[in-house]
């Protein structure tokens, strides 16, 4: 009499080993459906954000003029000139949107995470949630870094750049834009060991690959550090680029405890 084989009907069995129980191949559609929901995640939290940022507290004020304050604080003189008529509120609203996107940075940073990794374990999701202070926390440090160390180098080579040739009168829009991007991007560097941490940690990455990129993470280092920096003399892009790199080291070593 000839034994038939018989196979287990649960589908999950089949599923191998390293794979999220359901996990499956998703189509392009659903890739790109998936992609919607993120992105409509990431605006909303921004607009959260936003408002968060101008709506005034009592006797406080709101965090846009507080930041515009600390942003004017850094201008020779401490008074930025305008040259026409919408050019102050067009600056307060760059403020306003960039202070938004800074508050919802920790959601923004989940919504990245949750989308090039869509199949977990339930034990692992709740790393996602783990990354959000950290990823607060660092971006906030980035930013301080940047306003304390990197921006008083950056002003002071350009306000004293030939002075007996140039009368520097600077416009709202030109030092606001150049401030708050060299702000955000530098926050956004130094949540590189964070994010490396928490890939480690997802298997996404392992510490052996990140340490294969050492020599490639130096040169981006400083090409980075070039691309953000606003001013072109060699001191302030090593004053940005070095920082950079020490955090890819730092995101190594984390990486090796995850």
């Amino acid at each position: 009499m000839a034994l038939t084989e018989t196979r287990p009907t649960d589908s999950t069995a089949e599923l191998p080993p390293d794979h999220a129980p359901g996990d499956r191949e998703m189509t392009m559609l659903e890739h790109l459906d998936e992609l919607r929901r993120r992105l409509v995640g990431v605006v909303l939290s921004i607009v959260v954000g936003l408002l968060v940022a101008i709506i005034p507290i009592p006797a406080v004020g709101s965090i846009v003029d507080n930041v515009m304050r600390l942003l004017t604080a850094r201008v020779p003189g401490g008074q930025l000139n305008c040259f026409g008529p919408g050019e102050c509120f067009f600056v307060y609203l760059q403020v306003a949107l960039t202070v938004g996107a800074s508050l919802a940075m920790p959601m923004i940073v989940y919504q990245l995470l949750a989308f090039v990794t869509p199949a977990l374990y339930d034990n692992e999701k709740k790393y996602l949630l783990l990354a959000v202070p950290g990823v607060t926390f660092a971006f906030a440090a980035g930013v301080a870094f940047c306003y304390f160390v990197m921006l008083p180098v950056a002003i002071a080579f350009l306000s004293g750049f030939q002075p007996e040739i140039f009368n520097q009168v600077w416009g709202a829009e030109r030092f606001v834009d150049f401030v708050v991007t060299f702000l955000f991007w530098v926050g956004v560097t130094f949540e590189l060991p964070i994010v490396m941490y928490f890939l480690t940690k997802l298997n996404v990455v392992s510490p052996q690959r990140l340490s294969s990129f050492r020599k490639y993470a130096f040169v981006m280092a400083f090409v980075i550090g070039a691309i953000i920096t606003p001013t072109p003399d060699p001191l302030s892009q090593t004053i940005v680029s070095v920082p950079i790199y020490l955090l890819f080291e730092l995101g190594v070593i984390m990486a090796r405890f995850a």
